[in-house]
């Protein structure tokens, strides 16, 4: 299998394994986008961790099974491929990518989809599809430019640069720069915290940020209003609220 979830502990890790630099082909796309919608179901996973192992997270797509595809292939190779990554970017529920090595093009957006992002002083960022003749097709535009701005972008999609991890951090296309070999203890440290966290008020937490995302600002409050109101109905705020009045803030258990 070329990606795998491995659950423990509330922690469900999305690993991709198609050595030596996990290229994206139609297949491991395919098993992605499965993968992630399993996480995406399962109760006892709830908070998600994508990880490509200690040496490279994805260094893209693979160019030798791409450089043989006409442009009804693309049209629905792209398409599948949008489709994998949407899957991973709306799991209901906290997901960090785990980034070592290279993230670039594909692997770059997958990353994108991510909550948050914790890479290893050895990662390289980058978008380089500019170099082969072509634009970002996996959602770099688009997530790319929500993320950093639209300038700093452009800067990475036009010249085709890559970033290394002190300078991701920098301009926020990552949120943490740990030890190469600390990555993914990082990693899970931040899911499992979350993990033990309401997962209904988590969820609507993510819906709320990434939806109000893509409208205005007068829908986006419309949006936050019903969700908040909507926790009222929940276990999650029973505890949260009687756990509050009991035995004061922040000691709730949700698990």
């Amino acid at each position: 299998m070329t990606v795998t979830l491995e659950v423990a502990d509330g922690v469900g890790t999305i690993r991709l394994a198609r050595p030596p630099m996990n290229a994206l082909d139609i297949a491991m796309q395919d098993a992605l986008g499965r993968v992630a919608a399993e996480a995406a179901g399962r109760d006892d996973v709830r908070a998600v961790i994508v990880y490509g192992g200690e040496k490279v997270f994805a260094a893209g797509a693979d160019i030798k099974e791409m450089q043989a595809m006409e442009y009804q292939d693309m049209v629905r190779r792209a398409r599948g491929l949008q489709d994998a990554f949407t899957a991973v970017a709306r799991i209901p529920k906290p997901v960090v990518a785990a980034v070592t090595g290279y993230a670039l093009g594909g692997g770059c957006e997958l990353a994108l989809c991510a909550d948050i992002r914790i890479a290893g002083e050895n990662a390289k960022l980058g978008q380089p599809e500019i170099l082969l003749g072509l634009i970002p097709g996996a959602g770099g535009t688009q997530r790319l430019s929500r993320l950093i701005g639209p300038a700093r972008a452009k800067d990475l999609i036009f010249t085709g640069r890559q970033v290394r991890a002190a300078e991701a951090l920098a301009i926020g296309l990552v949120d943490q720069v740990v030890p190469a070999d600390e990555v993914y203890q990082a990693a899970h440290a931040w899911a499992s915290r979350l993990a033990a966290g309401p997962a209904l008020a988590l969820r609507a937490a993510k819906e709320a940020v990434d939806a109000g995302l893509e409208t205005d600002l007068a829908t986006g409050l419309d949006i936050e209003r019903h969700l908040f109101a909507g926790l009222f109905a929940t276990e999650d705020r029973a505890i949260g609220m009687r756990s509050f009045v009991e035995k004061g803030p922040g000691k709730a258990e949700f698990r």
